[in-house]
């Protein structure tokens, strides 16, 4: 894709003001300025013809032969007249003290040291060496003969230059010429398309000619083939053609920057056209290239410019690379961090520019304020569910951001998306800001009101505004199920356990008994027993039982027995303990009325208490009643008892046991008297009487007999 980049977007010829942006999927990997200040005035008089790049300065070279030293903001820090002609290059050394400069004339080599000029040199091709004693400078030619040299790179040990014939290597270390790569196209001219060189380390040349790029690496040969060759000798790792003229080369790790002169041929007019000059980052390899990406670059004039007239340096240090043209100079540098942000925002992949914030949030500068424009995104976009879970990461701790976010959110009537987001641990917003969000659930949606009041904490809103707001809504809707269940819970916060545990039983809610427990309420459900068991007996019992320590386990079984007597049977064996221990006075009418209690057991814990009206039923009730009839008479010593036991049973036998155990007690006689008349021949009992014995009020016993008698006549 060629887009026209300037961070993404297109430079117009008089000014790096923004334009319409040519959309593309690819993101750019470079980013681009205008070196301005005091190159702005310097290119209005003059051209630009050649410069060199150090990590501290520019040097840049005119068509009216002056140089100029740079900062690398582009403003001039010093100015030198070299030659009425057009400066070709300029060469620095590493310190950056010495600068090399030849002219248009081709004859005129300037070398100038710190801020003064030293002194000029003729040459062809000539290298400078140490000085001699008169403290001049020696001169070695290297080459001559083959037409102009049009470019040369030193590098290390090693020297590249390029003429109409080919590109020349030259070993300094052994004084040796080790290579000529010969120019594949010898149509071109080498004036107008001249020679491309550059070292990307100390044994790599990188030669681009026309359309042609060659990587050479320089090689150590092997001794044993040596023979007459040179020591080193040169190997093409890589050559492959490009679609348009080079300008330019510069290495980017394993990566090429090329600077293309681009003609393009006219539909109407059928001629040739000059376009923007492309900067293209290509992957090399060993038979062709990959590109990686490509810019059309609008820089000034661009239609007047000639392939020559294009120059392309970089900083071996920060990867900068400069685009030199006669009236403009654009820097171009790998885009950061924060220019990968800027394009996803651009192209509104708000999620994707958030997560590359937070993984180099250490690297970016700019771009605090990426989640709040996500967020914006997503209101705008209709997408409230999502914008109010991005809150939770963009917002952060921030409680002035978070206040601000709810109140925007209820303005649109979206207070539901935004509440299950919000901070409810030891950050928290105001609880003026939690109750605005139950009064709006409660208002329109009951079953989202308990879903917050379940799952916030009581601590984060004013407990009783809200039970009072729950009270006035179950005024018009007394019945509501949901808002008695949310009201019991909003009192269990509140530690009103009695109201929840009574609204509860109404419901009949399966949590009371997790209420009771959790809260040790035990002595608030004494008098709601049987509501706890009419819900669910098997739970109340059990709950009970585990808990005997705490409620009475005697009244809770009572209540249950009283109300149906099948239910709890399996609990009765352990109520007649249980009645022995803390209530005898429904002992026996449990032991009358229970049709699952063990006799055995029971006739067992009675005795071992001596307790005799219970003895005496389970011993008639197990058929035992003359044992029963003897207890009462001997332990009891109760005749209304014993009569009234022989009356149940209607068994003569017993009556006989009663009269013979009765006959030497004038008590026990009269009492039989007044009632045996009904039951028994009176004068069975009379007979039995020994004579001369004073029994009280026999008058009336024998009176009441004649009268029983004659009723049952």
């Amino acid at each position: 894709n060629i887009f026209f980049s300037f961070q993404g977007r297109k430079l117009s010829e008089e000014s790096t003001d923004e334009s319409e942006e040519e959309d593309t999927e690819e993101e750019p990997k470079l980013k681009y300025e205008r070196l301005t200040n005091g190159v702005t005035e310097i290119l209005q008089k003059d051209a630009a013809s050649c410069m060199t790049v150090h990590d501290k300065f520019l040097a840049l070279g005119t068509h009216f032969g002056k140089v100029y030293l740079l900062d690398i903001q582009g403003n001039v820090t010093q100015k030198f007249e070299i030659s009425p002609v057009k400066i070709n290059q300029i060469s620095l050394d590493e310190s950056g003290d010495h600068v090399g400069i030849c002219s248009e004339d081709g004859k005129s080599l300037t070398f100038l040291c710190c801020t003064y000029l030293c002194s000029v040199f003729y040459c062809p091709l000539q290298m400078l060496t140490n000085r001699n004693w008169l403290n001049r400078w020696k001169t070695s030619v290297l080459h001559e003969g083959e037409g102009n040299i049009t470019n040369v790179k030193w590098r290390a040990n090693l020297i590249a230059w390029a003429n109409n014939v080919g590109v020349k290597i030259y070993d300094i270390s052994s004084k040796q010429r080790i290579t000529n790569v010969l120019q594949d196209n010898t149509n071109l001219r080498p004036d107008m398309y001249p020679c491309s060189l550059c070292w990307k380390d100390n044994t790599t040349l990188i030669i681009g000619w026309g359309s042609s790029v060659k990587i050479c690496v320089v090689k150590e040969r092997d001794p044993t083939e040596m023979r007459d060759l040179p020591s080193r000798y040169v190997e093409i790792v890589s050559a492959f053609e490009t679609e348009f003229f080079i300008s330019g080369l510069a290495p980017l790790a394993d990566q090429l920057v090329t600077l293309y002169y681009v003609k393009e041929n006219s539909e109407q007019m059928e001629e040739e056209f000059r376009t923007r000059p492309r900067l293209d980052i290509i992957q090399p390899l060993p038979e062709g290239c990959e590109e990686i990406s490509s810019d059309a670059l609008t820089v000034r004039n661009f239609q007047e410019n000639q392939c020559r007239d294009y120059r392309l340096e970089h900083s071996e240090g920060e990867p900068l690379f400069y685009i030199i043209s006669p009236k403009d100079i654009v820097v171009a540098k790998e885009r950061d961090q924060d220019d990968h942000i800027d394009w996803l925002l651009e192209k509104k992949k708000y999620e994707e520019a958030l997560m590359a914030a937070e993984i180099s949030f250490k690297n970016i500068k700019r771009h605090d304020k990426i989640g709040m424009a996500y967020i914006n995104h997503l209101v705008e976009r209709g997408d409230y569910d999502a914008a109010a879970r991005k809150c939770q990461k963009v917002l952060g701790k921030n409680m002035d951001l978070w206040e601000n976010e709810v109140y925007r959110f209820k303005t649109i009537g979206q207070l539901k998306a935004i509440s299950q987001y919000l901070p409810r641990g030891d950050l928290r917003l105001r609880p003026a800001i939690y109750e605005m969000i139950l009064h709006e659930f409660l208002k329109t949606d009951y079953e989202g009101f308990a879903t917050l009041i379940r799952e916030w904490p009581g601590e984060l809103y004013n407990n009783m505004a809200i039970v009072q707001a729950v009270n006035e809504h179950l005024k018009k809707d007394p019945t509501n199920s949901m808002l008695l269940t949310t009201l019991a819970e909003l009192y269990t916060y509140d530690q009103r356990y009695d109201r929840a545990l009574e609204i509860y039983l109404k419901l009949r809610h399966k949590d009371v008994y997790q209420l009771i427990h959790k809260h040790n309420l035990f002595s608030a459900i004494k008098d709601k027993i049987v509501l706890l068991m009419d819900f669910d007996k098997e739970k109340a019992v059990d709950m009970l039982l585990d808990n005997d320590d705490k409620i009475s386990v005697s009244s809770y079984l009572h209540k249950l027995f009283k109300r149906d007597h099948h239910k709890g049977q399996k609990y009765h064996e352990r109520q007649i303990s249980l009645y022995a221990e803390y209530d005898r006075p429904n002992l026996l009418p449990f032991l009358r009325e229970s049709m699952h209690c063990p006799l055995e057991k029971a006739l067992e814990i009675c005795q071992q208490r001596h307790f005799v009206e219970e003895t005496v039923f389970l011993l008639s009730r197990m058929g035992n009643c003359r044992r029963a009839l003897q207890m009462i008479m001997e332990e009891l010593a109760d005749v209304d008892k014993a009569i009234e036991f022989a009356k149940e049973q209607d068994d003569r036998e017993l009556w006989d046991d009663l009269i013979s155990y009765s006959i030497d007690k004038p008590p026990f006689i009269t009492g039989l008297l007044n009632n045996i008349g009904t039951h028994v021949d009176p004068i069975l009992l009379i007979h039995r009487i020994k004579e001369g014995m004073e029994i009280p009020n026999l008058r009336d016993s024998l009176v009441k007999i004649l009268q029983d008698y004659n009723l049952q006549v």
